[in-house]
């Protein structure tokens, strides 16, 4: 990987960045077949490939499905650029740093409890793909299939671009505000949003922060969908008019740009001589998006017992099986509990799902934060069949507490949830931010059983 030659980061540039976050506009809803032009006359009328693309730019398909998948399901962009994507040299095999794909056969699968605290400050110097660090995951990048878990932490922009041709990258902000610049525009990211760059699609990260840190999901399989609604109806969950695309904005820059790109789970690099965000132009519905966790429209139950928490997925990458994902992220949003005669905290549990969570901010309610808990940037796995649930000082405290009408808005957490188990990288399972003793937090759970005979 490159070193830090290849960052910038100054007090000056994320000032600009920061002012071109805020004033970006964006185009409205998940999945959509949206347009835009950064040049007026751009797009092509009537056609997606003429003889002579308007003001001579070149068309360019880019399929992140297959030609004949169900329409439904189809994902592809048509894109109008200076240069086509053809027109770069050879790529190079680079060091892989922290970064880590499936199969993941290093480590036994684990069915311990794992607690991870925050991963350390980054060396100096240290962008978004240089800082990428990974936890663990499942399936295989050669078949498309499954996932892996990442941590990132930076402390300066990228001048390189990246593509990860494995996978969508799903990124989730804890700490630092993030700039995407994209081949389809700029999307800006904060703490408690998340951003989604589709497989393949070049981008470049820029902080708006002095560090920045958070979470990113490697989606080797089929590409994230709204999930099904069912008997909740036409409404709720994840709104799709709240995801927002980019509107085009394209780099005219001629000169050297290291471009990486990872494929088969190594990074490869090359030297272009202009940027590869040059589209001036685009239509389709592989695109990138971002979307404010907040907006998130939690249902719950407004009688008695706690709802299972996939009644909080955002997001569903399906698997061959209905109803039986590759992963769900799943958020934890601010939310009003009410139920009677109900332990409010997430119920003690073994699920035949994976479970990597992740904390944004706050304190998450089924478990106790402060030193040694769980924290914002820190994250649990619990794998399948793995039983967990709230600590003890949780229980005790739900078990004893009046049920009135409660406010959950001190938190926001998160999880990824897969169908086979994570297995850990060797750095994930030798990490010296792995928390020991993480057990203990079920110790004293006491014995409460009184026979009625």
């Amino acid at each position: 990987m490159s070193d830090g030659a290849t960052a910038r980061g100054s007090a000056t540039e994320r000032e600009e960045a920061r002012k071109i976050a805020e004033g970006l506009e964006h185009l409205s809803g998940f999945g959509n077949e949206h347009s835009s032009e950064a040049v007026p006359g751009a797009l092509p009328v009537g056609r997606n490939s003429p003889q002579r693309a308007p003001l001579g730019l070149y068309a360019e398909q880019l399929s992140g499905s297959a030609f004949t998948e169900p329409r439904a399901h189809n994902r592809r962009s048509w894109l109008y650029r200076i240069r086509p994507s053809a027109a770069h040299p050879a790529f190079t095999r680079t060091g892989n740093g922290a970064l880590r794909s499936a199969p993941f056969t290093q480590t036994v699968p684990d069915p311990n409890r794992l607690r991870w605290n925050p991963l350390p400050e980054p060396a100096e110097d240290t962008d978004f793909l240089a800082g990428l660090w990974t936890l663990g995951g499942n399936g295989d990048v050669t078949q498309r299939s499954g996932m892996a878990v990442h941590l990132y932490h930076a402390n300066a922009s990228m001048r390189r671009v990246f593509s990860s041709a494995d996978g969508e990258l799903l990124i989730v902000p804890e700490r630092g505000g993030l700039l995407l610049r994209t081949e389809f525009g700029m999307l800006h990211a904060e703490p408690g949003h998340i951003a989604l760059i589709p497989r393949g699609v070049r981008f470049r990260v820029e902080l708006l922060d002095e560090t920045a840190r958070g979470y990113v999901c490697e989606n080797y399989g089929a590409p994230f969908r709204l999930p099904d609604l069912g008997p909740i109806g036409a409404n709720g969950l994840a709104n799709a008019r709240d995801f927002r695309a980019p509107v085009a904005a394209y780099e005219d820059v001629e000169g050297p740009v290291e471009v990486v790109n990872k494929f088969c789970g190594n990074l490869w690099s090359a030297t272009y001589d202009h940027s590869p965000l040059d589209v001036v132009a685009w239509h389709g519905n592989h695109v990138p998006y971002a979307y404010d966790l907040r907006r998130f429209n939690v249902m719950g139950t407004i009688s008695y017992d706690h709802p299972d928490p996939s009644i909080f997925t955002v997001l569903t990458s399906p698997s061959d099986t209905p109803g039986l994902a590759g992963v769900d992220f799943v958020v934890f949003a601010p939310r009003w509990l009410v139920g009677e005669d109900t332990f409010r905290p997430p119920y003690f549990h073994r699920n035949v799902m994976s479970e990597y969570m992740g904390l944004i901010e706050g304190a998450y309610d089924a478990k106790a934060a402060g030193e040694g808990g769980f924290v914002p940037g820190g994250g649990s796995l619990h794998n399948m069949m793995s039983a967990h649930g709230p600590d003890r000082e949780t229980f005790d405290r739900a078990s004893a507490a009046e049920l009135r009408p409660q406010r959950i808005d001190d938190g926001l957490a998160f999880m990824f949830e897969t169908r086979w188990p994570v297995s850990l990288t060797p750095q994930a399972a030798r990490a010296e931010h792995l928390q020991q003793g993480y057990d203990d937090v079920w110790q004293g759970l006491e014995r409460h059983f009184r026979p009625l005979h």
